[in-house]
């Protein structure tokens, strides 16, 4: 099955960007005609990533890959809803969490926190909070036992960690790197306190229902994670299709075995992003 056999089922398309539409340096094959012609369809799309950081920041990134704006209506990623969450405190668990943080994460995401009432702290031990938006590039992309030393010294100041990215790893350009989520989930296997934002979460499909206009059951998410984008979609209560092309590396009889064990009905398997 091709996502041509399905667009004349639904008005609005929830895609998954990293391991469905390309795989972290370039687009899959056949991913941009697949979405110009959605859009020639006058099909709404939005594209629901776990990335921690901001839309815009995304938007430029896709932008070097040749992915234009005119390809989809909007991008919602997890690092937005965290911004969102810091900043008008709404959330129980946010409206305590203090001031002060530590980042745990590269550079580059950065652009996540700036311009918020917050203050970066260069030690856990003077922070409120952790913030974990994932590995550090001078640290290790593959290697979570690196981490395992500032987790400590953010379990000994009793943080509570905020999870920006619930991934626990993603492929670029065929080599397997950890996510944030794996190492909030190495911090809660330890006792540590974990607040995160994003995919399998139906609060930020919700967000992206709002975003697109369309309504939940004209409405089909494609993504490349059980754990997080069928789960995300089940728990919306939104139709979903199993790319196969991301984190794993299943065959199609595989995929239908694995979606049936966990629980899963995607209205369809594809190998690939393709129209």
């Amino acid at each position: 099955m091709r996502v041509a056999d399905l667009a004349s089922r639904y008005d609005g398309f929830i895609i998954d960007l990293w391991g469905v539409v390309h795989n972290g340096t370039q687009p899959y094959p056949g991913a941009l005609e697949c979405l110009a012609r959605l859009r020639a369809a006058r099909k709404r799309v939005a594209f629901l990533s776990n990335a921690p950081r901001r839309s815009s920041v995304v938007a430029k990134t896709l932008l070097t890959m040749g992915i234009a704006p005119s390809l989809y209506d909007g991008i919602v990623t997890s690092g937005e809803a965290v911004r969102d969450a810091l900043q008008l405190r709404n959330d129980p668990g946010f409206r305590t969490l203090g001031e002060k943080f530590y980042h745990l994460g590269p550079a580059r995401d950065r652009n996540l926190f700036n311009g918020l009432p917050v203050s970066e702290c260069p030690t856990p031990s003077e922070a409120d909070f952790v913030l974990n938006t994932g590995p550090d590039d001078h640290a290790s992309e593959d290697d979570p036992n690196v981490y395992d030393a500032v987790l400590a010294e953010c379990l000994a100041a009793e943080l509570p960690m905020i999870c920006a990215n619930p991934d626990l790893e993603v492929i670029r350009a065929g080599k397997r790197i950890i996510c944030a989520g794996l190492l909030a989930e190495r911090y809660a296997a330890r006792g540590g306190l974990v607040l995160a934002r994003g995919k399998p979460d139906p609060a930020i499909y919700r967000s992206t229902l709002d975003l697109l206009g369309t309504n939940r059951r004209k409405t089909v998410s494609f993504g490349d994670s059980l754990r997080t984008d069928l789960a995300g979609a089940k728990a919306a209560a939104i139709d979903s299709v199993f790319v196969l092309s991301g984190i794993h590396d299943l065959s199609p009889e595989a995929a239908h075995r694995e979606c049936r064990e966990a629980g899963f009905a995607p209205v369809a398997i594809m190998p690939r992003f393709v129209w």
